[in-house]
C-alpha cells in the first residue's frame, strides 16, 4: 500500500480526493488535512510515501511546502491554476493535477506512482468503465461567483466557451463558470461526452438529432467544426443501427 497525505486549504476538494483515493487499492489515506504546517511535520517524521498537495494555501504555498520538504516524499500538485506546472515539475514533482478533477485522470496519476514508488508491485488493473448507474451518480464541483456548486454529469446538455469563461447547460439551469474548454474536457469522461467545436462540448446520450453538421439538443441547434468533424462522426456510425 501507498501511504497518502492529502493537504488542500478547501475542505470540500479535500473530500473529493478522499474518495478517489477510497476507490484505488493500492492507495492509503494516512490524513486528509487542512494545514500544511501539520502535514509538513508528518512527512519530516517520516511514513508518508505520496502526497497530493494543493499550491495555493494561505500559511504554507505548496511550492513553498516542497522545497522544505526536500525530496522526504513523492508529490503530485493539484491546483486550479496551470502557471505553477513548470516550477512544480522542475521540483521533483510525480504528476500535476487540474482542478476539476475527473476521476480517470486521478487514477492514470496514481498508476504512475505506484510504478514509481513501488517498481516491484503486481500492476493494478484499471477500474472496470464507468456503468450506466456509476455515470448517474457521477459529478463535477465547479467554481461559480459566489459558490463551488456540484454538477452532476448526467444532468450537463452541453458547454458552450464564451472567451475567458464557460457555460454549462442542464435542464433546469445555466451554469457559468471561470474555466477553460480544455481543461473541462479533461475533466469529462470521453465515453460520455465529445468535443465537437472549438465551443461546444456535448452529452452524447442528450443528442436529440443530427442534420448534416448540426446537432439538435431540445431548441439548441449546435454546429460541429471541421476539426472535429471526423471523430464525433466515427462516434455516431458505431452507434448507428
Amino acid at each position: 500500500m501507498i501511504r497518502c497525505l492529502v493537504v488542500d486549504d478547501e475542505p470540500l476538494a479535500l473530500s473529493i480526493l478522499e474518495d478517489y483515493i477510497s476507490k484505488v487499492p493500492f492507495l492509503q489515506l494516512v490524513k486528509a488535512t487542512t494545514n500544511p504546517i501539520e502535514a509538513l511535520t508528518m512527512v519530516q517524521d517520516g511514513g508518508i510515501d505520496l502526497v497530493f498537495l494543493d499550491v495555493q494555501m494561505p500559511e504554507l504555498t505548496g511550492i513553498q511546502f516542497l522545497k522544505i520538504a526536500n525530496g522526504k516524499t513523492k508529490v503530485i500538485l493539484t491546483t486550479a491554476y496551470p502557471q505553477y506546472a513548470l516550477e512544480g515539475y522542475e521540483l521533483d514533482v510525480l504528476d500535476y493535477l487540474l482542478k476539476p478533477i475527473a476521476f480517470d485522470r486521478f487514477y492514470k496519476s496514481a498508476q504512475k506512482a505506484q510504478g514509481i514508488i513501488q517498481p516491484a508491485a503486481k500492476p493494478v488493473s484499471a477500474p472496470e468503465p464507468i456503468a450506466q448507474d456509476d455515470f448517474m451518480s457521477d459529478f463535477i464541483f465547479v467554481k461559480t461567483e459566489h459558490k463551488i456548486q456540484k454538477v452532476y454529469l448526467h444532468d450537463i446538455l452541453f458547454i458552450e466557451g464564451l472567451k475567458d469563461y464557460i457555460s454549462i447547460f442542464t435542464p433546469n439551469e445555466r451554469i457559468i463558470t471561470l474555466q477553460n474548454m480544455k481543461k473541462m474536457e479533461d475533466a469529462l469522461p470521453e465515453k460520455h461526452f465529445i468535443r465537437v467545436h472549438k465551443s461546444y462540448i456535448v452529452s452524447i446520450n442528450k443528442i436529440d438529432s443530427i442534420e448534416r453538421s448540426r446537432i439538435f439538443i431540445g431548441d439548441k441547434i449546435i454546429p460541429v467544426g471541421d476539426t472535429y468533424r471526423d471523430d464525433f462522426f466515427k462516434i455516431v456510425d458505431g452507434k448507428n443501427i
